[in-house]
């Protein structure tokens, strides 16, 4: 049998396929190689901050060297940004912000002066970031002293631009980084705010990038196309594909809507995401590396049925929900307390509370019940969900507090608590007993 290689790819590289981190975008542009620099045109600045944090998240699984330059936020706000994912010795702040926007701030400096004992990430300081010169000695002088395929995220050519005094500028770094960092061997993200940026630089940029993405937001509905993708063959290009986030769940249309193909990742990482798992806790309760669920949930690979059993039972699911909803849950009207799982809050100190999920993860309604009971005398420094949907709570016992938009509010025994799109920075329980308080999100 003769197997002829599409025009123009007699002669192309074999390269290592890998993970972005979001399986339906892996599907749409046939994976990640090695070597690739990918550009995000941001249509309002935030949209892709949600594809670089899964992006992160999952070269770190990986124990990959992440170098995450950043010129637009400070070290504490971007560590309070990437919360747990940032608990890795593998990641690397660049911080080009302290003594550029931040123009050497005591209120930015302190964050040297006291550091962290606890932090496991590295953070290093620029000097001086308005020298671009200095910035390529200071990110190749760092690349070199790693091992490994590298992967960078560039937080973004905006704030480069806005620092460096023009457009000329950006394209004379970005010229010389990509190529170069295509022959080390990198993966790159690039993100630029799309109306920050001319036509030309624009143009300029997607024509040496290996990946151009566009992100676009209109009348509340979210697109990613691809405008471009080498050496991939892909079908996609210049299709327009919508899709929504909630936390770091990303979900295409396809997905939300029951594509034929099968999308056990997805389904995976739901109900992970239920139960308060990281990546890491799943795969030592399942007994294989982190590497093999952050690929299963890529739905690059599919784990072995013993594996996959565990997986069940670790969730507390039967193992058809893994693969769809289960229709018999959801003609129930009573769930006894005994069928209650206990979910993790990563974000939130050990010891300072404890949760449960009332009724089973893979009930697919459109609200959630939790029983929060928060112990004595501990301060919670984050609101227990990441979630910009309303919530609502019911102080069943003890007494607490609550810190919100600056203010400080009292809950005591029998009130509600009703929250929007805001969310609470600080809860903290006061009295000499545990607090309880029943806790419904909608979805």
């Amino acid at each position: 049998m003769i197997v002829r290689l599409p025009e123009g790819l007699s002669s192309m590289p074999k390269k290592e396929r890998l993970s972005s981190g979001v399986s339906h975008l892996d599907r749409l542009l046939g994976g990640l190689f090695i070597g690739d620099n990918v550009v995000w045109h941001d249509d309002s600045g935030n949209l892709a901050s949600a594809f670089c944090m899964n992006f992160l998240e999952s070269s770190l699984l990986l124990e990959k060297p992440v170098i995450y330059v950043s010129f637009d936020r400070s070290p504490k706000n971007l560590l309070d940004k990437l919360g747990t994912i940032a608990e890795s010795s593998n990641l690397t702040i660049l911080d080009g912000f302290t003594c550029g926007k931040g123009a050497s701030s005591p209120i930015f400096m302190r964050f040297y002066e006291e550091p962290d004992p606890e932090r496991i990430c590295s953070v290093i300081r620029m000097e001086k970031p308005r020298d671009m010169e200095y910035v390529m000695d200071a990110l190749y002088g760092l690349h070199e002293s790693m091992e490994g395929d590298v992967r960078l995220i560039f937080e973004s050519l905006t704030g480069m631009q806005k620092i460096w005094g023009g457009e000329e500028a950006v394209v004379k770094f970005y010229s010389h980084s990509c190529p170069r960092l295509y022959e080390l061997d990198t993966i790159a993200y690039w993100i630029l705010e799309k109306l920050a940026h001319s036509q030309r630089l624009r143009a300029q940029i997607n024509q040496i990038a290996q990946v151009a993405i566009e992100l676009s937001i209109k009348r509340g509905t979210t697109t990613l196309t691809i405008l471009k993708a080498e050496q991939r063959g892909t079908e996609d290009i210049h299709e327009s594909h919508r899709y929504w986030t909630k936390d770091l769940n990303i979900t295409f249309e396809g997905d939300k809507h029951g594509a034929p193909r099968l999308n056990l990742g997805l389904r995976v990482r739901e109900l992970r995401n239920k139960r308060g798992y990281s990546q890491g806790e799943l795969a030592k309760l399942v007994g294989v590396t982190p590497s093999t669920i952050s690929q299963v949930e890529a739905n690059i690979i599919y784990p072995s049925l013993p594996a996959l059993l565990k997986i069940a039972e670790v969730l507390s699911v039967d193992i058809t929900s893994l693969f769809q909803q289960v229709a018999e849950l959801e003609k129930r009207i009573i769930f006894p307390a005994a069928e209650a799982v206990t979910v993790g809050f990563r974000d939130l100190p050990k010891g300072s509370l404890e949760g449960y999920l009332l009724t089973p993860p893979d009930f697919g309604a459109k609200m959630e019940a939790y029983l929060i009971e928060i112990m004595p005398n501990k301060d919670l420094p984050a609101h227990f969900f990441f979630h910009k949907g309303e919530e609502m709570g019911y102080l069943l016992s003890g007494r607490l507090r609550m810190s919100l938009n600056k203010a400080t509010f009292t809950v005591r025994s029998g009130d509600v608590i009703y929250l929007t799109s805001e969310m609470p920075t600080e809860w903290k329980n006061p009295g000499p007993k545990t607090a309880r308080l029943l806790w419904i999100k909608c979805k």
